[in-house]
């Protein structure tokens, strides 16, 4: 955990932007920042074949492969090599029709893998983790840096979305393309995507084997749009009760300037996000679909309206702890089936309430959504981590299912907000001893 008023030391490469070249200092907490205006225009950077050629260095195959989108027995089929390529090997697989962008543009990933070797030793940085509960201020990969290997039993989250949302305090990191901004407010989806993969990545690291990945997350259109704080901006302005200006808005997003993308596209993030992990080694379980009951109107004529959200299930092996009683055994608070709304088969499609919006947040998700995917993946006394915690309703959840949690987040009003909530939530009660030492005879 980074102290607030400290600073985190990061070295980009050489390729990234002037802005973000060389050595920079980065707040590793989140403040007032003002956001820039978010221009979809597409990089015209190439691969430089030669700036590495007469390196030296050699990359194991299991650090290159997630950079490639390939599996590491393709790799080492790929190359003929088994467990150490040089940058002859990587050029190679950069140049095959497998490969395919995750979290390191194909211009930078020889960069990347240079400096990584040359790199910090994170290792000594590990906090032991919480019997009950801590929420921590700081940047998500920061953090889970910090977190003991294979220790996570669930992973549970709903991150901030691309372009959709401004926060009061955001935090402008260091990403692994070179790119300095608050995450969600990159300047092309493939940004987004990129540090999305960059989180899982970091992610996979900690969760145990047959541990489960939870994504929430939204698409976005490709569409010119003022960026706003929350839902009932949104709302008021579709009402007609909002007098601000384009000129007016912290923050604005525009449509030209993509690679492919036309005005008005679906971006397809979700699915886009789901490919990015199975490239890197992860397994695809499911793309659920989220089906609110109630969701913003939406000023179109040339589509149907969205109501729904998505959530992937990731895992590292093929057979994660999974149980279906949580579904039936669990109350609707915590996760259980909806009675009225959803049938005794527990199928890709989850009808679930959306939020209320309080604790000052304005994109928080309903203590039912992680609340099922805990109650499936987990047994009492396991590990839930939430990397973008929010107002805490994923802690909320874990304690409800009598497990360990701990969140993440740039905000410290968040945090404090996190810690007050999950405090008070009610945790099952303990068994009784007397009665289990009868039951054990």
């Amino acid at each position: 955990m980074h102290e607030s008023g400290t600073y985190v030391q990061m070295t980009l490469p050489n390729t990234a932007s002037k802005r973000s070249r060389g050595t920079t200092k980065v707040p590793a907490t989140a403040s007032a920042t003002v956001l820039p205006d978010i221009k979809p225009h597409t990089p015209t950077t190439r691969l430089n074949r030669e700036k590495h050629r007469s390196s030296t260095l050699v990359f194991p195959v299991e650090d290159v492969a997630p950079l490639v989108g390939m599996a590491p027995t393709f790799v080492r089929k790929a190359t003929g090599q088994g467990t150490l390529l040089i940058v002859d090997h990587v050029l190679d697989l950069l140049d095959m029709d497998a490969f395919a962008e995750t979290f390191v543009p194909r211009s930078m990933v020889i960069d990347y893998l240079v400096e990584r070797a040359s790199g910090v030793d994170h290792s000594d940085h590990v906090v032991p983790n919480p019997t009950t509960f801590d929420v921590r201020t700081g940047h998500a990969i920061d953090l889970l840096r910090s977190v003991p290997a294979s220790t996570v039993q669930c992973l549970v989250t709903s991150t901030p979305y691309w372009g959709m949302r401004v926060y009061d305090e955001s935090y402008e990191a260091t990403w692994a393309d070179g790119e300095v901004c608050a995450y969600g407010h990159e300047q092309t989806p493939e940004g987004f995507l990129r540090h999305t993969a960059e989180v899982l990545h970091a992610a996979a690291r900690v969760v145990t084997d047959d541990g489960s990945i939870w994504w929430n997350v939204m698409d976005t259109f490709n569409t010119r749009t003022q960026i706003r704080a929350s839902a009932v901006e949104a709302l008021r302005a579709m009402e007609g009760k909002d007098s601000k200006k384009w000129a007016d808005h912290v923050a604005r997003r525009y449509s030209a300037g993509h690679s492919y993308l036309n005005d008005g596209e679906q971006v397809l993030i979700p699915s886009r996000i789901a490919e990015r992990a199975s490239r890197m080694g992860l397994y695809v379980k499911s793309v659920i679909t989220w089906a609110k009951r109630s969701s913003l109107p939406e000023p179109q004529n040339s589509r149907v309206s969205r109501n729904l959200e998505y959530v992937l299930h990731l895992s590292k092996q093929r057979t994660p702890k999974f149980s279906r009683a949580g579904y039936h055994d669990t109350t609707p608070e915590l996760g259980g089936r909806n009675n009225g709304w959803e049938t005794e088969k527990l199928s890709d499609v989850w009808t679930l309430s959306t939020s209320s919006g309080g604790d000052g947040h304005g994109a928080q998700f309903p203590t039912a959504l992680p609340g099922r995917c805990i109650a499936l993946t987990t047994e009492p006394g396991d590990l839930v981590v939430d990397p973008f915690v929010g107002s805490g309703n994923s802690g909320v959840a874990a304690r409800g299912h009598g497990c360990a949690f701990l969140g993440f987040d740039v905000s410290q009003q968040y945090v404090a907000t996190a810690k007050e909530k999950i405090a008070k939530a009610p945790t099952p009660p303990k068994p009784d001893a007397t009665a289990q030492q009868s039951r054990d005879r």
